[in-house]
């Protein structure tokens, strides 16, 4: 998720957009354009541009669904090159092919943090038959001879050249994969659809022989051509685009290592440099600093398949963000003491002068490190730190320098040599108390708020915050504030905030961002809206427009207007509730549409046919329910008979303990989905609780209840004595979208209509996890509000004692996320790098959620029973 994000953040500061709409800042070229745009299409062909690609396909020419295609990889300075050659070699002969828009997309696609599974892909070829495909590569290779390009992981190279293939789809088809999602997919041999996987590795399906042509070339991908390094991988450590790095063992004589990979013309940063000039530096810096206590030991280089390793000493430690997250008081305590803050504010400060004191080592000999950041400092088990990760690190002379990387929030555009490690210090020592670095980007001021909010939690030395303010922050320095220069126009920080002025901010600050002149989107969201649409419920236009009214915020006719507009543009939408044409036209019911909500449920709204996950967020379960819904309403009986087949889809399903719909599918049963609301089981519950309802059909309740058992089953206790999702190995999990407090919402519902000892029995720890200090977002399926808003809903209906203090907590706290876009109240979205006004991950969510907690839309998701 990470570095699908980062995708999406060059082309706007404030919000996220599609790359192929970068148009300036940092490392943006104004000059950026390939020849061929000036070029007249051939008669008969047609050129489109879709996303990040321009499309030409010949128009006499109808081409397969699937098959082996042809990719290209370039680099930024021989891709127009490329692509010339490709166009002219591509239009002489019918074959339809696409290039990425410009140069800057290439870049982007191929930065530190760009998608694996995509880099390097400039030029895509689609050959009609493995006829085509053979001599297509035997034509193409020698006119490319010589030019460079990056290793496409995803496919099987061609020669030495910069040709590579992969079996996979033409056009777009969907599936369900064992998740239970709707991903990309191809036919298999009996015309099943099944997942087009796209991974960073090379691996056609097992019914896709390959061609007899290419397997001398597969044989010499195996053999690599550098040999096997003499190490042994014991597991991966960190993967991005520049390479992965790995705990391995040296063969020679068993010591552990790391190998830190690095892949050429891959991973460019904003100077466009690529992995392995960062390298360099890297080895550099660390032969350099050889002999400073917390600084690794280089062993050497190595290559192999043409990629470069820089061996390092293997340090037992775990990240400072880890060591936060085990520590922290508000992270693994439910109500943490004075004591316990003292404990960890003793600890902590020791930690970071330890940091402080070898940055000034590293400083001593002349380097910068110039990449501080929690991440990147390792505590060992003595609380004593190590620095790791010196890509970026340079010479302490080159006063002038900013690397062209940097982790958000620990770095300042404003800074440059040795300033560098200082700002970040800094923002490391604020960090391990109010861990909210990332919000820092979007407002520099949050760094007062935050150091204040520290000094008043944490018993910190005199002085401590405004040391903080003075590097972060110092008065009268002129600093980039993205989202403009206007402060905030409501008060958060009152001893009693108006609430209804804050709602009524939010709305205003959502109307400023909207776009009805774009028609991929009306205001800005997640990046998903970009895969799934700008019209849904959870990223886009209509969760927006439903939000704004059911908290009372006004109709927008002239947007609604948008919606409807683009909803008849319309050739084909997902089913789904959430992130489909179900939800839409849900929206649009709400909002006085009838007509075009009921013809867009009878064109795509689902139904026990569709190929769906079981889901509430894009499956059957929430079909169903607005099947249910807009039947009722439209006296529709045949969408109520569709949703009871549904049920009965949904209850053997929940019975075998098996997600895999429809019934009948040859395929081997899925993993088990996700726990919570919108992806796991009780959101399934909660359609069969409202089935039940209508029906009477004991055999429905008793199915809702093992559905809420299935989810409870996915939970543990935690340290603080909560119940909370378990990602085993990774984390747990206490939000709406998959969580707590989505099991809690449908456990209340559920206790409605049965008492189940374990399920009641369950509720207080689930609620408890709703009631945590700290959270890193604020959003309502993932973050602080849906917490605040599922407390005030039902904690006090199960005997849940201070239920509004903590409510209180969570809405006062919204403060620490509150940015002041054009002086109206917005929140950041997923992870906190852009703002977003949508329903799931941005201020429309934040708003509802707000008016939920505030007693004003106890209601505030679809189909949950009504309260006074």
């Amino acid at each position: 998720m990470f570095e699908l994000k980062q995708v999406y953040c060059f082309a706007d500061q404030v919000f996220f957009d599609d790359v192929s709409n970068w148009r300036d800042g940092p490392g943006f070229d104004t000059a950026a354009g390939f020849r061929v745009d000036a070029r007249q299409v051939p008669d008969g062909w047609t050129r489109v541009e879709r996303g990040i690609w321009t499309v030409l396909r010949p128009d006499r020419t109808e081409g397969p669904e699937q098959g082996w295609k042809i990719h290209a990889a370039a680099t930024p300075q021989n891709a127009d090159e490329v692509i010339s050659r490709v166009w002219d070699y591509c239009t002489a002969r019918d074959i339809r092919f696409k290039y990425l828009r410009n140069p800057n997309v290439l870049v982007a696609l191929n930065a530190k943090y760009a998608p694996r599974s995509a880099s390097g892909k400039a030029v895509t070829i689609y050959p009609v038959d493995e006829a085509a495909l053979r001599l297509i590569l035997e034509e193409l290779d020698p006119l490319l001879a010589g030019l460079s390009g990056p290793y496409i992981l995803s496919d099987l190279r061609y020669g030495a050249g910069p040709l590579y293939v992969r079996y996979g789809g033409f056009r777009r088809m969907e599936c369900l994969d064992d998740a239970g999602q709707l991903v990309p997919a191809i036919r298999d041999p009996d015309g099943t659809l099944v997942p087009d996987v796209r991974r960073p590795v090379f691996a056609p399906p097992s019914w896709a022989t390959l061609p007899e042509f290419l397997r001398p070339h597969l044989a010499a991908r195996t053999a690599g051509s550098g040999g096997e390094l003499p190490y042994r991988v014991e597991r991966t450590l960190h993967f991005s685009n520049a390479g992965g790095v790995y705990q391995a063992l040296r063969t020679t004589d068993g010591k552990r290592v790391v190998l830190k990979e690095a892949r050429p013309y891959a991973g460019f940063d904003e100077h466009r440099q690529d992995s392995v000039a960062r390298m360099r530096r890297e080895r550099w810096a660390l032969e350099k600093l050889a002999g400073v206590p917390g600084v690794p030991e280089v062993y050497g280089s190595v290559e192999a398949g043409g990629h470069h390793f820089l061996v390092q000493e293997f340090l037992d430690a775990q990240s400072l963000h880890v060591w936060l997250g085990c520590n922290h008081p508000w992270v693994v305590l439910a109500d943490p003491t004075p004591d316990d803050f003292a404990a960890f504010t003793k600890r902590a400060l020791a930690v970071a002068e330890r940091i402080e004191r070898l940055l000034a080592a590293v400083h001593e000999r002349g380097v910068v490190f110039g990449d501080l950041h929690l991440g990147n400092v390792m505590v060992h088990a003595d609380d004593s730190v190590s620095l790791i990760d010196f890509e970026l690190a340079f010479d302490a002379a080159q006063a002038d320098w900013r690397p062209g990387l940097g982790a958000t929030g620990f770095t300042s555009r404003d800074r440059s040599g040795a300033d560098l490690d200082r700002y970040a210090l800094a923002a490391v020592r604020l960090g391990m108390f109010m861990t909210l670095n990332r919000v820092v980007a979007l407002d520099p001021d949050k760094v007062v708020q935050y150091a204040h909010e520290a000094e008043r939690h944490f018993p910190l030395p005199a002085g401590w915050a405004d040391e903080i303010i003075a590097e972060l922050r110092p008065p009268g320095a002129k600093v980039h504030k993205p989202c403009g220069d206007e402060p905030l126009a409501v008060d958060l920080d009152a001893s009693l905030p108006d609430w209804s002025a804050a709602t009524r901010s939010m709305a205003r600050a959502i109307m400023a961002s909207a776009t009805p002149d774009r028609e991929d989107r009306l205001f800005p969201g997640d990046t998903r809206q970009f895969s799934v649409g700008g019209l849904n419920l959870a990223y886009g236009a209509a969760g927006v427009l439903w939000a704004l009214s059911a908290t009372g915020q006004g109709r927008w006719p002239g947007h609604e207007e948008w919606l409807l507009s683009a909803v008849r543009r319309q050739t084909g939408m997902r089913p789904g509730f959430y992130d489909g044409a179900a939800g839409v036209a849900y929206a649009l019911h709400h909002l006085g549409h009838e007509e075009a909500a009921y013809d867009l449920v009878a064109r795509w709204g689902g139904g026990p046919g569709a190929v769906l996950p079981m889901d509430l967020f894009s499956g059957y379960a929430g079909v169903g329910l607005n099947l249910l819904h807009l039947g009722r309403a439209a006296g529709e009986s045949s969408w109520r008979t569709d949703a009871l087949a549904i049920g009965d889809r949904l209850a053997d399903s929940v019975r075998s303990g098996n997600p895999n719909l429809p019934r009948g599918e040859r395929r081997p049963p899925r993993t088990p989905v996700e726990a919570g609301l919108m992806r796991g089981w009780s959101g399934v519950a909660l359609f069969l609780l409202r089935l039940y309802e209508e029906t009477g059909d004991r055999g429905l309740l008793d199915a809702a209840v093992t559905a809420v058992h299935r989810d409870l089953d996915r939970c543990t206790t935690t340290a603080d004595g909560s119940l909370q999702v378990e990602e085993v190995g990774v984390r747990t999990l206490g939000y709406l979208e998959v969580g707590s407090a989505g099991i809690a919402l449908v456990a209340d519902e559920l206790l409605e209509h049965r008492d189940d000892d374990r399920v009641r029995a369950s509720l207080p720890a689930l609620l408890s996890a709703c009631a945590r200090g700290f959270v890193i977002q604020v959003d309502l399926f993932r973050g602080r509000i849906g917490l605040g808003a599922t407390l005030a809903r039902i904690a006090g209906r199960h005997g849940i004692t201070d239920v509004e203090s903590a409510v209180d907590r969570h809405l006062r706290r919204l403060s620490w996320h509150a940015i002041a876009y054009r002086g109206e109240l917005a929140f950041p979205g997923d992870l906190d790098f852009r703002l977003s006004m949508d329903l799931a991950t941005g201020t429309a969510g934040v708003l509802l959620g707000t008016a939920a907690a505030t007693g004003r839309t106890p209601d505030f998701l679809p189909f949950l029973s009504p309260r006074p």
